[in-house]
C-alpha cells in the first residue's frame, strides 16, 4: 500500500513509519521544516513539505492523489496555546479528511485523544484540545467517502512497547507505549473490517493483532 501520514515527524508517526517501510509498504509523511526530512527517510518514509496550517485542499489532496490509505498523525504539542489546538488538531484534522475524500484514498486512520468530545467542559488548554479533537472526530465519522477508524489512546509514554494492549469502544483510562500506539495502527491498516469504530487504547494483555482481530469481529 501507499500511506501518507500528516504529522509525518510526529514521535508516533516515525514509529509507524518504520513499521510500514519494514513491511514493505509505500511511506510518505507530511512535514513542515525540511531540516525533518532526514529523520523521514531513516525511518524508510518519503519526506512531504507542505504546512497543514495553511494548505488548501487541492494541495493536500494532491499529496494523497494515488494513496491506498492516510493516517492523520499531527497535533500541535503540548507547548501550544489554544489557538493552535483549533488550528492544527482540529483544522488541520478536518483539512486531511476532506482532502483524503477528494483523492479518493478511502482508508483513513486518525490518532485522537481518550476523552475527546465537542462538548467538553473546562477553559483549560487541555479542555479546548479535548473539544478540538472532539469536533474533529464528528466531522471524520460524518464521511460517507471514507472508511474511517479513529484511535484514542490513554496516556502516551516513551516506554518501551509491549505489543500487549487493551483495545475496545471504552477501555477506561490508563497509559500506553507509543510503540504500541503505532503497532495498532499498523494493524488497523491491514484490517479493514475495523472501519467506522471509534476505539480506545491503553497497555493490557492482549496482543496487538488478536486485540484488533477482536474488534473487527474476526
Amino acid at each position: 500500500m501507499r500511506i501518507v501520514i500528516a504529522g509525518g515527524h510526529g514521535q508516533v508517526a516515525l514509529r509507524l513509519e518504520r513499521l510500514l517501510s519494514a513491511g514493505g509498504h509505500e511511506v510518505a509523511g507530511i512535514i513542515r521544516k525540511p531540516e525533518q526530512g532526514a529523520d523521514l527517510r531513516a525511518a524508510g518514509a518519503e519526506p512531504v513539505l507542505l504546512d497543514l496550517e495553511s494548505a488548501s485542499v487541492e494541495q493536500v489532496a494532491a499529496v494523497l492523489q494515488g494513496a491506498d490509505a492516510g493516517v492523520f498523525a499531527a497535533g500541535a504539542g503540548p507547548g501550544s496555546g489554544p489557538a493552535r489546538k483549533k488550528t492544527v488538531d482540529e483544522g488541520a484534522a478536518t483539512l486531511f479528511a476532506d482532502a483524503a475524500e477528494r483523492a479518493g484514498a478511502r482508508r483513513h486512520l486518525v490518532v485522537s485523544s481518550m476523552g475527546a468530545d465537542p462538548s467538553h467542559e473546562g477553559d483549560d488548554v487541555f479542555d479546548v484540545y479535548l473539544r478540538a479533537k472532539g469536533r474533529a472526530d464528528a466531522h471524520i465519522q460524518a464521511k460517507t467517502g471514507l472508511d474511517w477508524t479513529i484511535l484514542r489512546p490513554g496516556m502516551l509514554t516513551n516506554d518501551a512497547g509491549t505489543g500487549l494492549v487493551q483495545l475496545g469502544v471504552r477501555t477506561g483510562p490508563g497509559t500506553v507505549p507509543r510503540d504500541d500506539v503505532a503497532a495498532v495502527l499498523a494493524e488497523l491498516l491491514e484490517t479493514p473490517a475495523t472501519a467506522g469504530l471509534t476505539l480506545e487504547l491503553i497497555s493490557g494483555t492482549v496482543p496487538v493483532t488478536v486485540a484488533v482481530k477482536g474488534v473487527a469481529g474476526n
